[in-house]
């Protein structure tokens, strides 16, 4: 085996993310399991990192300029996004617009149409102390930020579980099939088996 020099070996290296932002889904929050577990994480193997889980707003609109708000700043060849459900389907906008590395975590399809039936007062996952009132006019918000065909398959990863209690896992499997995909035979929505595949997706994320 020919070992590279080091010069061939650096120009050929993929550049080392600075940052990476997590995005939680519908009624959950930045004190979900899998948002802690990635906290963790960077704690544990990139302190260097600079890591955002932002509690993000009901409203679709509000969510995506607190996001873009937040990352700015940040350089668009050095970052990553993970995104759970809806925020899976909020990581798809970003993407679209930045060309982040990305993992999906049983990522919305049409939340437009699946949360319709949620148009009221709501809780919390984590806390449910925390009341949110969830408005008819965020449905619309959803339909406007739907991103279309993917411009950067090859930066997406969908981690996709066929025991998926709240998403269609065909649907999802159809919607990122240009992508890589983690197909998981069973498990469930809010991947209880996480720790199983971390390192393959903090591998695929560059981190």
């Amino acid at each position: 085996m020919t070992t590279p020099s080091p010069a061939t070996s650096s120009a050929s290296a993929p550049a080392r993310r600075t940052h990476l932002l997590y995005l939680h889904g519908f009624r959950s929050s930045p004190r979900s399991a899998k948002a802690l577990r990635m906290a963790r994480w960077v704690a544990e193997h990139r302190p260097d990192l600079v890591f955002a889980s932002p509690q993000l707003p009901p409203s679709p609109r509000e969510a995506m300029a607190q996001v873009e708000a937040l990352i700015r700043d940040w350089p668009r060849e050095t970052m990553a996004v993970m995104g759970s459900s809806l925020g899976g389907f909020y990581a798809t906008w970003v993407t679209q617009r930045t060309g982040a590395r990305t993992v999906l975590l049983n990522p919305a399809v049409d939340p437009a149409r699946d949360l319709a039936k949620y148009i009221g007062e709501q809780t919390c996952w984590q806390n449910p102390d925390e009341h949110f009132y969830f408005r008819p006019e965020f449905v619309d918000e959803l339909r406007d930020l739907n991103a279309g065909p993917l411009a950067h398959p090859d930066r997406m990863m969908a981690v996709i579980a066929k025991g998926d209690e709240v998403l269609d896992w065909r649907e999802m499997h159809a919607r990122y099939a240009a992508c890589r995909i983690h197909l998981l035979e069973g498990s469930d929505h809010g991947l209880a088996d996480f720790d199983d595949y971390l390192d393959e997706l903090t591998a695929f994320l560059r981190l």
